[in-house]
């Protein structure tokens, strides 16, 4: 999809993207490096994808979003969404919602290299803070 087109999409349809494609790329990356149970490797994984984890990660690649990206994740944080976290506080769940929005508008946009460069520096971010390796 076209960039300028993708700008146009309802900044939650990025984001319900966005935590489709950063929950696989965990898996992935947990499945590649561990040889758990499935049980432990969903434990892990959920550590990284929930709310309070992605708003961290946010704060740690947010100097290296362009400006572009930059918008993407301020409009998909403020977009009112019907829906609440389980477990964090709104302004943590609307940090998450702008992670996300950001990596599903990389990927619908396909820009896989910038995409998975960002993955990386977010999950390197939630193992430097103390997360699972």
């Amino acid at each position: 999809m076209e960039v300028k087109d993708a700008i146009q999409l309802n900044p939650l349809s990025l984001a319900f993207l966005g935590d489709a494609v950063f929950t696989l790329f965990v898996r992935e990356k947990l499945v590649d490096n561990h040889d758990f149970k499935s049980g432990y490797l969903h434990k892990m994984a959920s550590s990284f994808v929930c709310a309070a984890a992605q708003a961290q990660m946010l704060d740690a690649i947010a100097e290296d979003l362009t400006p572009e990206e930059r918008e993407i994740a301020r409009r998909s944080r403020n977009c009112h969404n019907v829906s609440k976290a389980k477990n964090a506080a709104l302004g943590v769940y609307k940090k998450a919602t702008a992670l996300e929005g950001v990596l599903g508008f990389l990927k619908i946009t396909g820009q896989t290299e910038r995409l998975y460069y960002l993955m990386e520096k977010c999950v390197s971010a939630k193992e430097t803070q103390g997360g699972e390796k």
